[in-house]
């Protein structure tokens, strides 16, 4: 009963209540794994020389992202979730316009920095809706049942590009992003009510935010975990950025590339589940910390093998499997880590480690993408020296953890 009556504050059931929080978390994974078979074409249409630069265009989303979580974040908490989701959505709408009119490369650019800017609202909302309506178990409950609706996002998105690109231009994979975000700034016009009553918004000042991106960078646990969460996700951001090359270019697999990018897409669904189920036994620090261990290990046995054979697809396809089921075991657990010190400023704390590992994972993933030289190489050193680091900063972390505890604020 009370899931019932906590929904209905929503102005919705509780199987519309979850849909509708997917599809916005949804909204940045269809934005930048529906373009990936569109680069290649993208890169010829506007005589782009360069075979990597396309590549901007997945990397400018990861930065107006990073950017947006850091505004959207705080303001959510201050004003509302409508009004940020309004924001949002205008401000997504307006780049994938922007893209749709764009002659040029930086005309592309410009677009999807605005289009990852407007993506940080749902994506704040989506979260934030969640935790207004539920807590504890019911809260897990929710979102586990939003996971396994997400997790089929980038599976598909892919295809679905690829699909209208069978039908269409490139630009209308930007016809379908505008329908999308239409459709969903209407379901929230007219069925979601305000969850956020006036009397629980906090009041945004400078200092608050000062305080919570100090406590952020000087919490010694905090910040180690920040810094792991950018670099790992930064090697996956490099796959991102190159993964257009690697199957359509290096292996030949034309339209299949969606079918290859899907299966991988579904590893990792089916490890961030598997996760769910053993975390609570053997605890988030340990699987993070082996997950890291094994692909570090998984990458170096890969590259030795540049050394003795040609890589082919499926040597190809056996490494990606490993590196993205741990990949799944990895994000939601070193979030957590580096969330659980924070619960004091949760708001604030949430939207700057977010920002700030996104902003560090861009660049890492932009500089991986931009070496691809038609081998795995690139991507293959990259993971090595990523896992290395994260590797090194666990420990130095856990080393200093009681330290770090004892001058936390209670």
């Amino acid at each position: 009963m009370k899931h019932t009556q906590d929904t209905t504050k929503s102005g919705m059931s509780a199987k519309e209540f979850t849909v509708l929080v997917a599809a916005l978390m949804s909204i940045v994974a269809i934005s930048i794994d529906a373009l990936l078979p569109a680069l290649g074409m993208i890169g010829r249409d506007l005589a782009i020389t360069d075979p990597n630069q396309p590549q901007y265009l997945i990397s400018m989303l990861f930065l107006g992202e990073a950017i947006g979580l850091l505004v959207a974040g705080p303001f959510s908490d201050a004003l509302g979730r409508k009004p940020i989701l309004f924001v949002g959505f205008a401000t997504y709408l307006t780049g994938t316009l922007v893209c749709y009119f764009s002659s040029s490369l930086e005309g592309l650019m410009l677009g999807r920095l605005l289009q990852g800017l407007g993506v940080a609202g749902p994506q704040i909302a989506a979260m934030s809706l969640v935790r207004d309506m539920f807590k504890g178990a019911q809260m897990a409950r929710t979102m586990s049942l939003v996971m396994m609706i997400f997790v089929l996002v980038p599976a598909i998105a892919p295809t679905l590009g690829q699909a209208v690109m069978l039908f269409s231009h490139w630009r209308g994979i930007f016809e379908m992003y505008l329908c999308y975000a239409l459709i969903l700034l209407a379901w929230v016009s007219l069925r979601l009510k305000e969850t956020l009553p006036r009397e629980k918004r906090i009041t945004l000042t400078a200092r608050s935010f000062y305080d919570g991106f100090k406590e952020v960078l000087t919490h010694r646990a905090t910040a180690s975990y920040t810094i792991c969460m950018g670099l790992f996700f930064g090697g996956f951001i490099g796959y991102l950025n190159s993964s257009q090359q690697i199957f359509q270019v290096q292996f030949h697999t034309g339209t299949l590339f969606s079918v290859y990018f899907g299966v991988l897409a579904l590893v990792l669904g089916f490890s961030s589940l598997i996760n769910s189920r053993i975390v609570e036994k053997h605890g988030t620090k340990t699987i993070a910390f082996r997950a890291i261990v094994t692909v570090v290990l998984a990458s170096i046995v890969f590259l030795a093998l540049h050394a003795f054979v040609d890589i082919t697809l499926w040597m190809f396809m056996a490494y990606a499997v490993v590196f993205f089921f741990c990949f799944g075991l990895l994000f939601g657990n070193i979030n957590a880590l580096a969330m659980e010190p924070m619960g004091h400023v949760a708001g604030i704390a949430s939207a700057v480690i977010g920002s700030l590992s996104s902003i560090m994972s861009m660049l890492i993933g932009t500089l991986i993408g931009q070496l691809y030289n038609n081998t795995l190489i690139p991507i293959t050193v990259g993971f090595i020296i990523v896992g290395t680091l994260a590797l090194g900063i666990i420990l130095w972390a856990e080393k200093g953890q009681d330290a770090s505890i004892e001058v936390a604020p209670t």
